[in-house]
């Protein structure tokens, strides 16, 4: 952490500035129904000396537009409550000298889009059914990452809950939804948030979201956003109008500008961020998020804006009774993100785990261009990763000319989110394919036991589990002006790759503001069943690893793993009563392991080991496996992993009992 400003200098986390006459309110700013039909308006506007309530009254009659004189409060806040204000109520904010309305930067649904006025919404009028739903917990999930507007065809949240059943059936607990936070446009990614309170009405009105939610959780499903709290989205962004504040002058970012959490007047930014966190969890029963590049949360304070959005999300859950999980990508790798807050750290459970997947794509493609060069793809590679999470913990980096990483062998296992395919990595190409179509089926299969059945925490990304055909690729709505200079951000990024770099790289690259780049996305959910062998391998992997009583302890002291060849590696499994798992993986070529001079490939005394899965099933597409364990050695099948499970032996029946010794 940089840590340029001395701690004399640097600002101390400010308590809530909701006034003490507004307990009531469930957060300290934006719009608030009221239990006795009024409604509370608070905003903070620093920069403006008055500030103009707008309200479009919603009816039978022809809507009605009124203005009313806010009160002002201290530290730049703004505040009035109207007596009779019913949900649906359209209204936004009006400044001296300005006759244009702005929405509520704390606006829970902007109907029209973040130019619009903002909606009254009222939380309580959702009829929620998960009163027993206790929240997740860290050990034992399968993520599955998904972006709304492209899971299903409709792109809507109740056509994706429809889906939730199946995606249950299939082996996942826990749903990483990308973020939703209004923006300008008719599609993206969502990262570009700048209504961060907002649901997109682009998927539905805010109770579809909660609906979405409250099925997943009747299905055992837990539910977690990603949620940009690094920068702000720069199109029809306005939160300049009430304070220049809200963006740093002296951090940056390549995606848009900075929040300003440590400068002048950084209490309600802070306040902004730390109720955001906790209004998700409240209103919308989530589970928990994913931090997007919380590296980028730049804050000089003496104590983390950072470490307060994770105190406030877990007290939120806390107030409700429920457990809930947070996930941080960090670039970096810092493992204090996951340590925990007494300890110096941030306090979050997970921490997404780059060098895993760099160094497994490496493995399945044989290339390592860009920021892949730092891996060679070897199973010593993984090895390091199934043993110690970071393969990567403070050694140089050739491609970034820098340490990369941080000391994580105190980390368990299970804290580390490890991946074959996420949402970036899958578009960070030419073409958007998948990994599946990046290398052989049988080389696939292997890599998808090694990641399915390792300690850590898997995560999908959406079409994962079936192979899908379609690619996955960048796409960002933007107003006319703006979209060459996103096509060539972009062409600028994948530049580092060399193939993309030449002119006929350059010239096949999509246009990211093409409307039929987002169409190409979505996926297609027949293709559970045409593609039904890769998607029957997943769902038995899942059984496999949530059902075999060893597997699913995964504690880490149980478990090692070596080195067998260049392309090959073992990994076992210490059970107690129900035995060993021996898991061998075989990238290359067959091979004849002879001498098998290797302590790990011996079964338990008094037993031998016998075989328990195969990704070379036909079942899976495969041609079968052999016997492995032969008396002068072992055959490693090509392109395979088996596993293998330790069994008694059976005593030999010709053989009389020794007489006991004199």
């Amino acid at each position: 952490m940089d840590t340029q400003v001395k701690r004399s200098e640097r600002p101390h986390t400010a308590k809530s500035s909701a006034p003490q006459h507004a307990d009531h309110r469930r957060l300290p700013i934006g719009a608030e129904v009221l239990p006795n039909g009024a409604a509370s308006f608070r905003v903070w506007a620093p920069k403006r000396q008055r500030v103009e309530l707008v309200v479009i009254s919603a009816g039978n009659s022809a809507p009605k537009q009124t203005a009313h004189a806010m009160q002002t409060e201290a530290n730049g806040y703004f505040s009035l409550t109207l007596p009779q204000c019913n949900p649906g109520t359209r209204y936004g904010f009006r400044f001296e000298q300005d006759d244009r309305v702005y929405a509520d930067p704390a606006s829970r649904f902007q109907p029209d889009g973040p130019a619009g006025l903002s909606e009254l919404i009222d939380p309580n009028s959702f009829a929620w059914t998960d009163q027993t739903w206790r929240g997740v917990e860290r050990t034992g999930q399968v993520i599955y990452e998904m972006h709304i507007g492209t899971f299903v065809p409709a792109g809507t949240w109740a056509a994706a809950a429809a889906e939730l059943p199946e995606l249950a059936a299939a082996g996942m607990t826990l749903l990483e939804v990308m973020p939703v936070a209004d923006f300008s446009g008719e599609f993206g990614w969502g990262y570009d948030g700048v209504c961060m309170f907002a649901p997109t009405r682009l998927y539905g009105r805010p109770d579809n979201f909660r609906a979405f939610i409250d099925a997943a959780h009747r299905l055992g499903l837990g539910v977690i956003l990603d949620v940009v709290y690094n920068h702000w989205g720069s199109v029809d962004n306005y939160l300049h109008q009430f304070s220049d504040d809200y963006t740093s002058a002296c951090h940056g970012c390549d995606w848009g500008s900075t929040p300003n959490f440590d400068g002048a007047n950084a209490a309600g930014v802070r306040e902004y961020f730390t109720s955001n966190a906790r209004y998700w969890i409240d209103e919308y029963h989530l589970d928990g998020f994913r931090f997007d590049a919380t590296q980028a949360i730049h804050d000089h304070s003496s104590r983390h804006v950072f470490t307060d959005i994770v105190i406030a999300a877990r007290q939120a859950a806390d107030t409700a009774g429920r457990s809930i999980i947070l996930n941080a990508e960090n670039e970096p790798q810092h493992a204090r993100i996951v340590r925990p807050i007494e300890a110096g750290g941030h306090g979050c459970d997970w921490i997404c785990n780059d060098d895993f997947h760099h160094c497994a794509r490496v493995r399945l493609t044989d290339s390592n261009p860009a920021y892949y060069s730092d891996f060679l793809g070897g199973a010593g590679e993984l090895v390091a990763s199934i043993r110690h999470g970071f393969i990567y913990q403070g050694q140089w980096s050739q491609w970034q000319q820098k340490s990369r990483g941080t000391p994580s062998l105190d980390l368990k296992a299970d804290a580390f989110v490890h991946f074959l395919q996420n949402h970036d990595q899958v578009a960070n190409s030419l073409t958007g394919e998948r990994i599946d179509k990046l290398t052989s089926p049988g080389r696939l299969r292997a890599m998808t036991a090694l990641w399915l059945l390792m300690p850590q925490t898997p995560m999908f990304f959406q079409g994962q589990e079936f192979a899908a055909s379609s690619p996955f690729l960048f796409f960002a709505d933007h107003p006319e002006g703006n979209q060459q200079l996103v096509a060539d951000g972009r062409a600028a990024f994948l530049s580092q790759f060399p193939s993309i770099a030449t002119p006929e790289g350059r010239a096949a690259l999509t246009n990211p503001c093409d409307r039929s780049v987002f169409e190409r996305s979505r996926l297609n959910l027949n293709e559970r069943q045409d593609h039904h062998a890769i998607y029957d391998l997943h769902k038995d992997l899942l059984k496999l690893r949530r059902g075999d009583t060893v597997f699913q302890r995964r504690r880490t002291e149980r478990i090692d793993a070596v080195v067998l060849t260049p392309d090959a590696l073992a990994m076992r499994y210490y059970g107690e009563a129900e035995g060993d798992r021996l898991v061998v993986v075989n990238f290359g070529r067959d091979w004849q392991l002879c001498p098998v001079a290797e302590p790990l490939l011996a079964p338990p005394a008094d037993c031998q080991w016998q075989l328990l899965w195969s990704s070379s099933h036909p079942k899976y597409g495969g041609s079968g496996t052999a016997e492995v364990q032969l008396s002068d050695g072992w055959r490693l099948p090509g392109e395979t992993t088996f596993v293998l499970q330790s069994t008694s032996l059976e005593p030999c029946k010709d053989t009389k009992p020794e007489e006991a010794s004199p």
